[in-house]
């Protein structure tokens, strides 16, 4: 079973540490105290607290869309290369690259500091794990 230290449940859940211990004593987050008296979190239940307060930003204007991995953010770079564009969106603490033919970026009107959408189809998600004996 995976557990996590307040730090590191904080900063996956993009909250302070203080947020998390606050969520502690009040029930919100089930903890125990490890042997040295500090709280560790069990991950499955981290988990339902990250899905549960993973709240998609409402996006004036935006349609409906069948996929789910959908990420608002800010376009913070876009550099062209010939037919092609590679833009940088920054959405909350996600760095999200797009490469797309520049003809694309110019209909959509893509510059530094238009609000985008980045959608990731769940064919093309790559996962990755921490190697074993680094997290216990």
């Amino acid at each position: 079973m995976t557990h996590y230290r307040v730090s590191e449940a904080a900063a996956l859940l993009g909250v302070s540490d203080d947020t998390v211990r606050r969520w502690i004593d009040a029930g919100r987050l089930p903890a125990v105290r490890d042997h040295a008296g500090r709280w560790q979190l069990v991950g499955r239940d981290l988990a339902e607290v990250a899905q549960a307060e993973a709240v998609p930003p409402e996006v004036p204007g935006m349609p409906a869309s069948s996929s789910g991995n959908r990420m608002a953010g800010i376009v913070t770079r876009v550099d062209r290369d010939g037919l092609l564009a590679r833009v940088e969106i920054q959405a909350g603490p996600f760095r999200v690259v797009s490469v797309m033919a520049a003809e694309v970026v110019d209909e959509l009107g893509l510059e530094p500091g238009s609000l985008a959408v980045a959608s990731v189809p769940s064919t093309h998600v790559t996962v990755e794990v921490p190697r074993r004996g680094s997290r216990g």
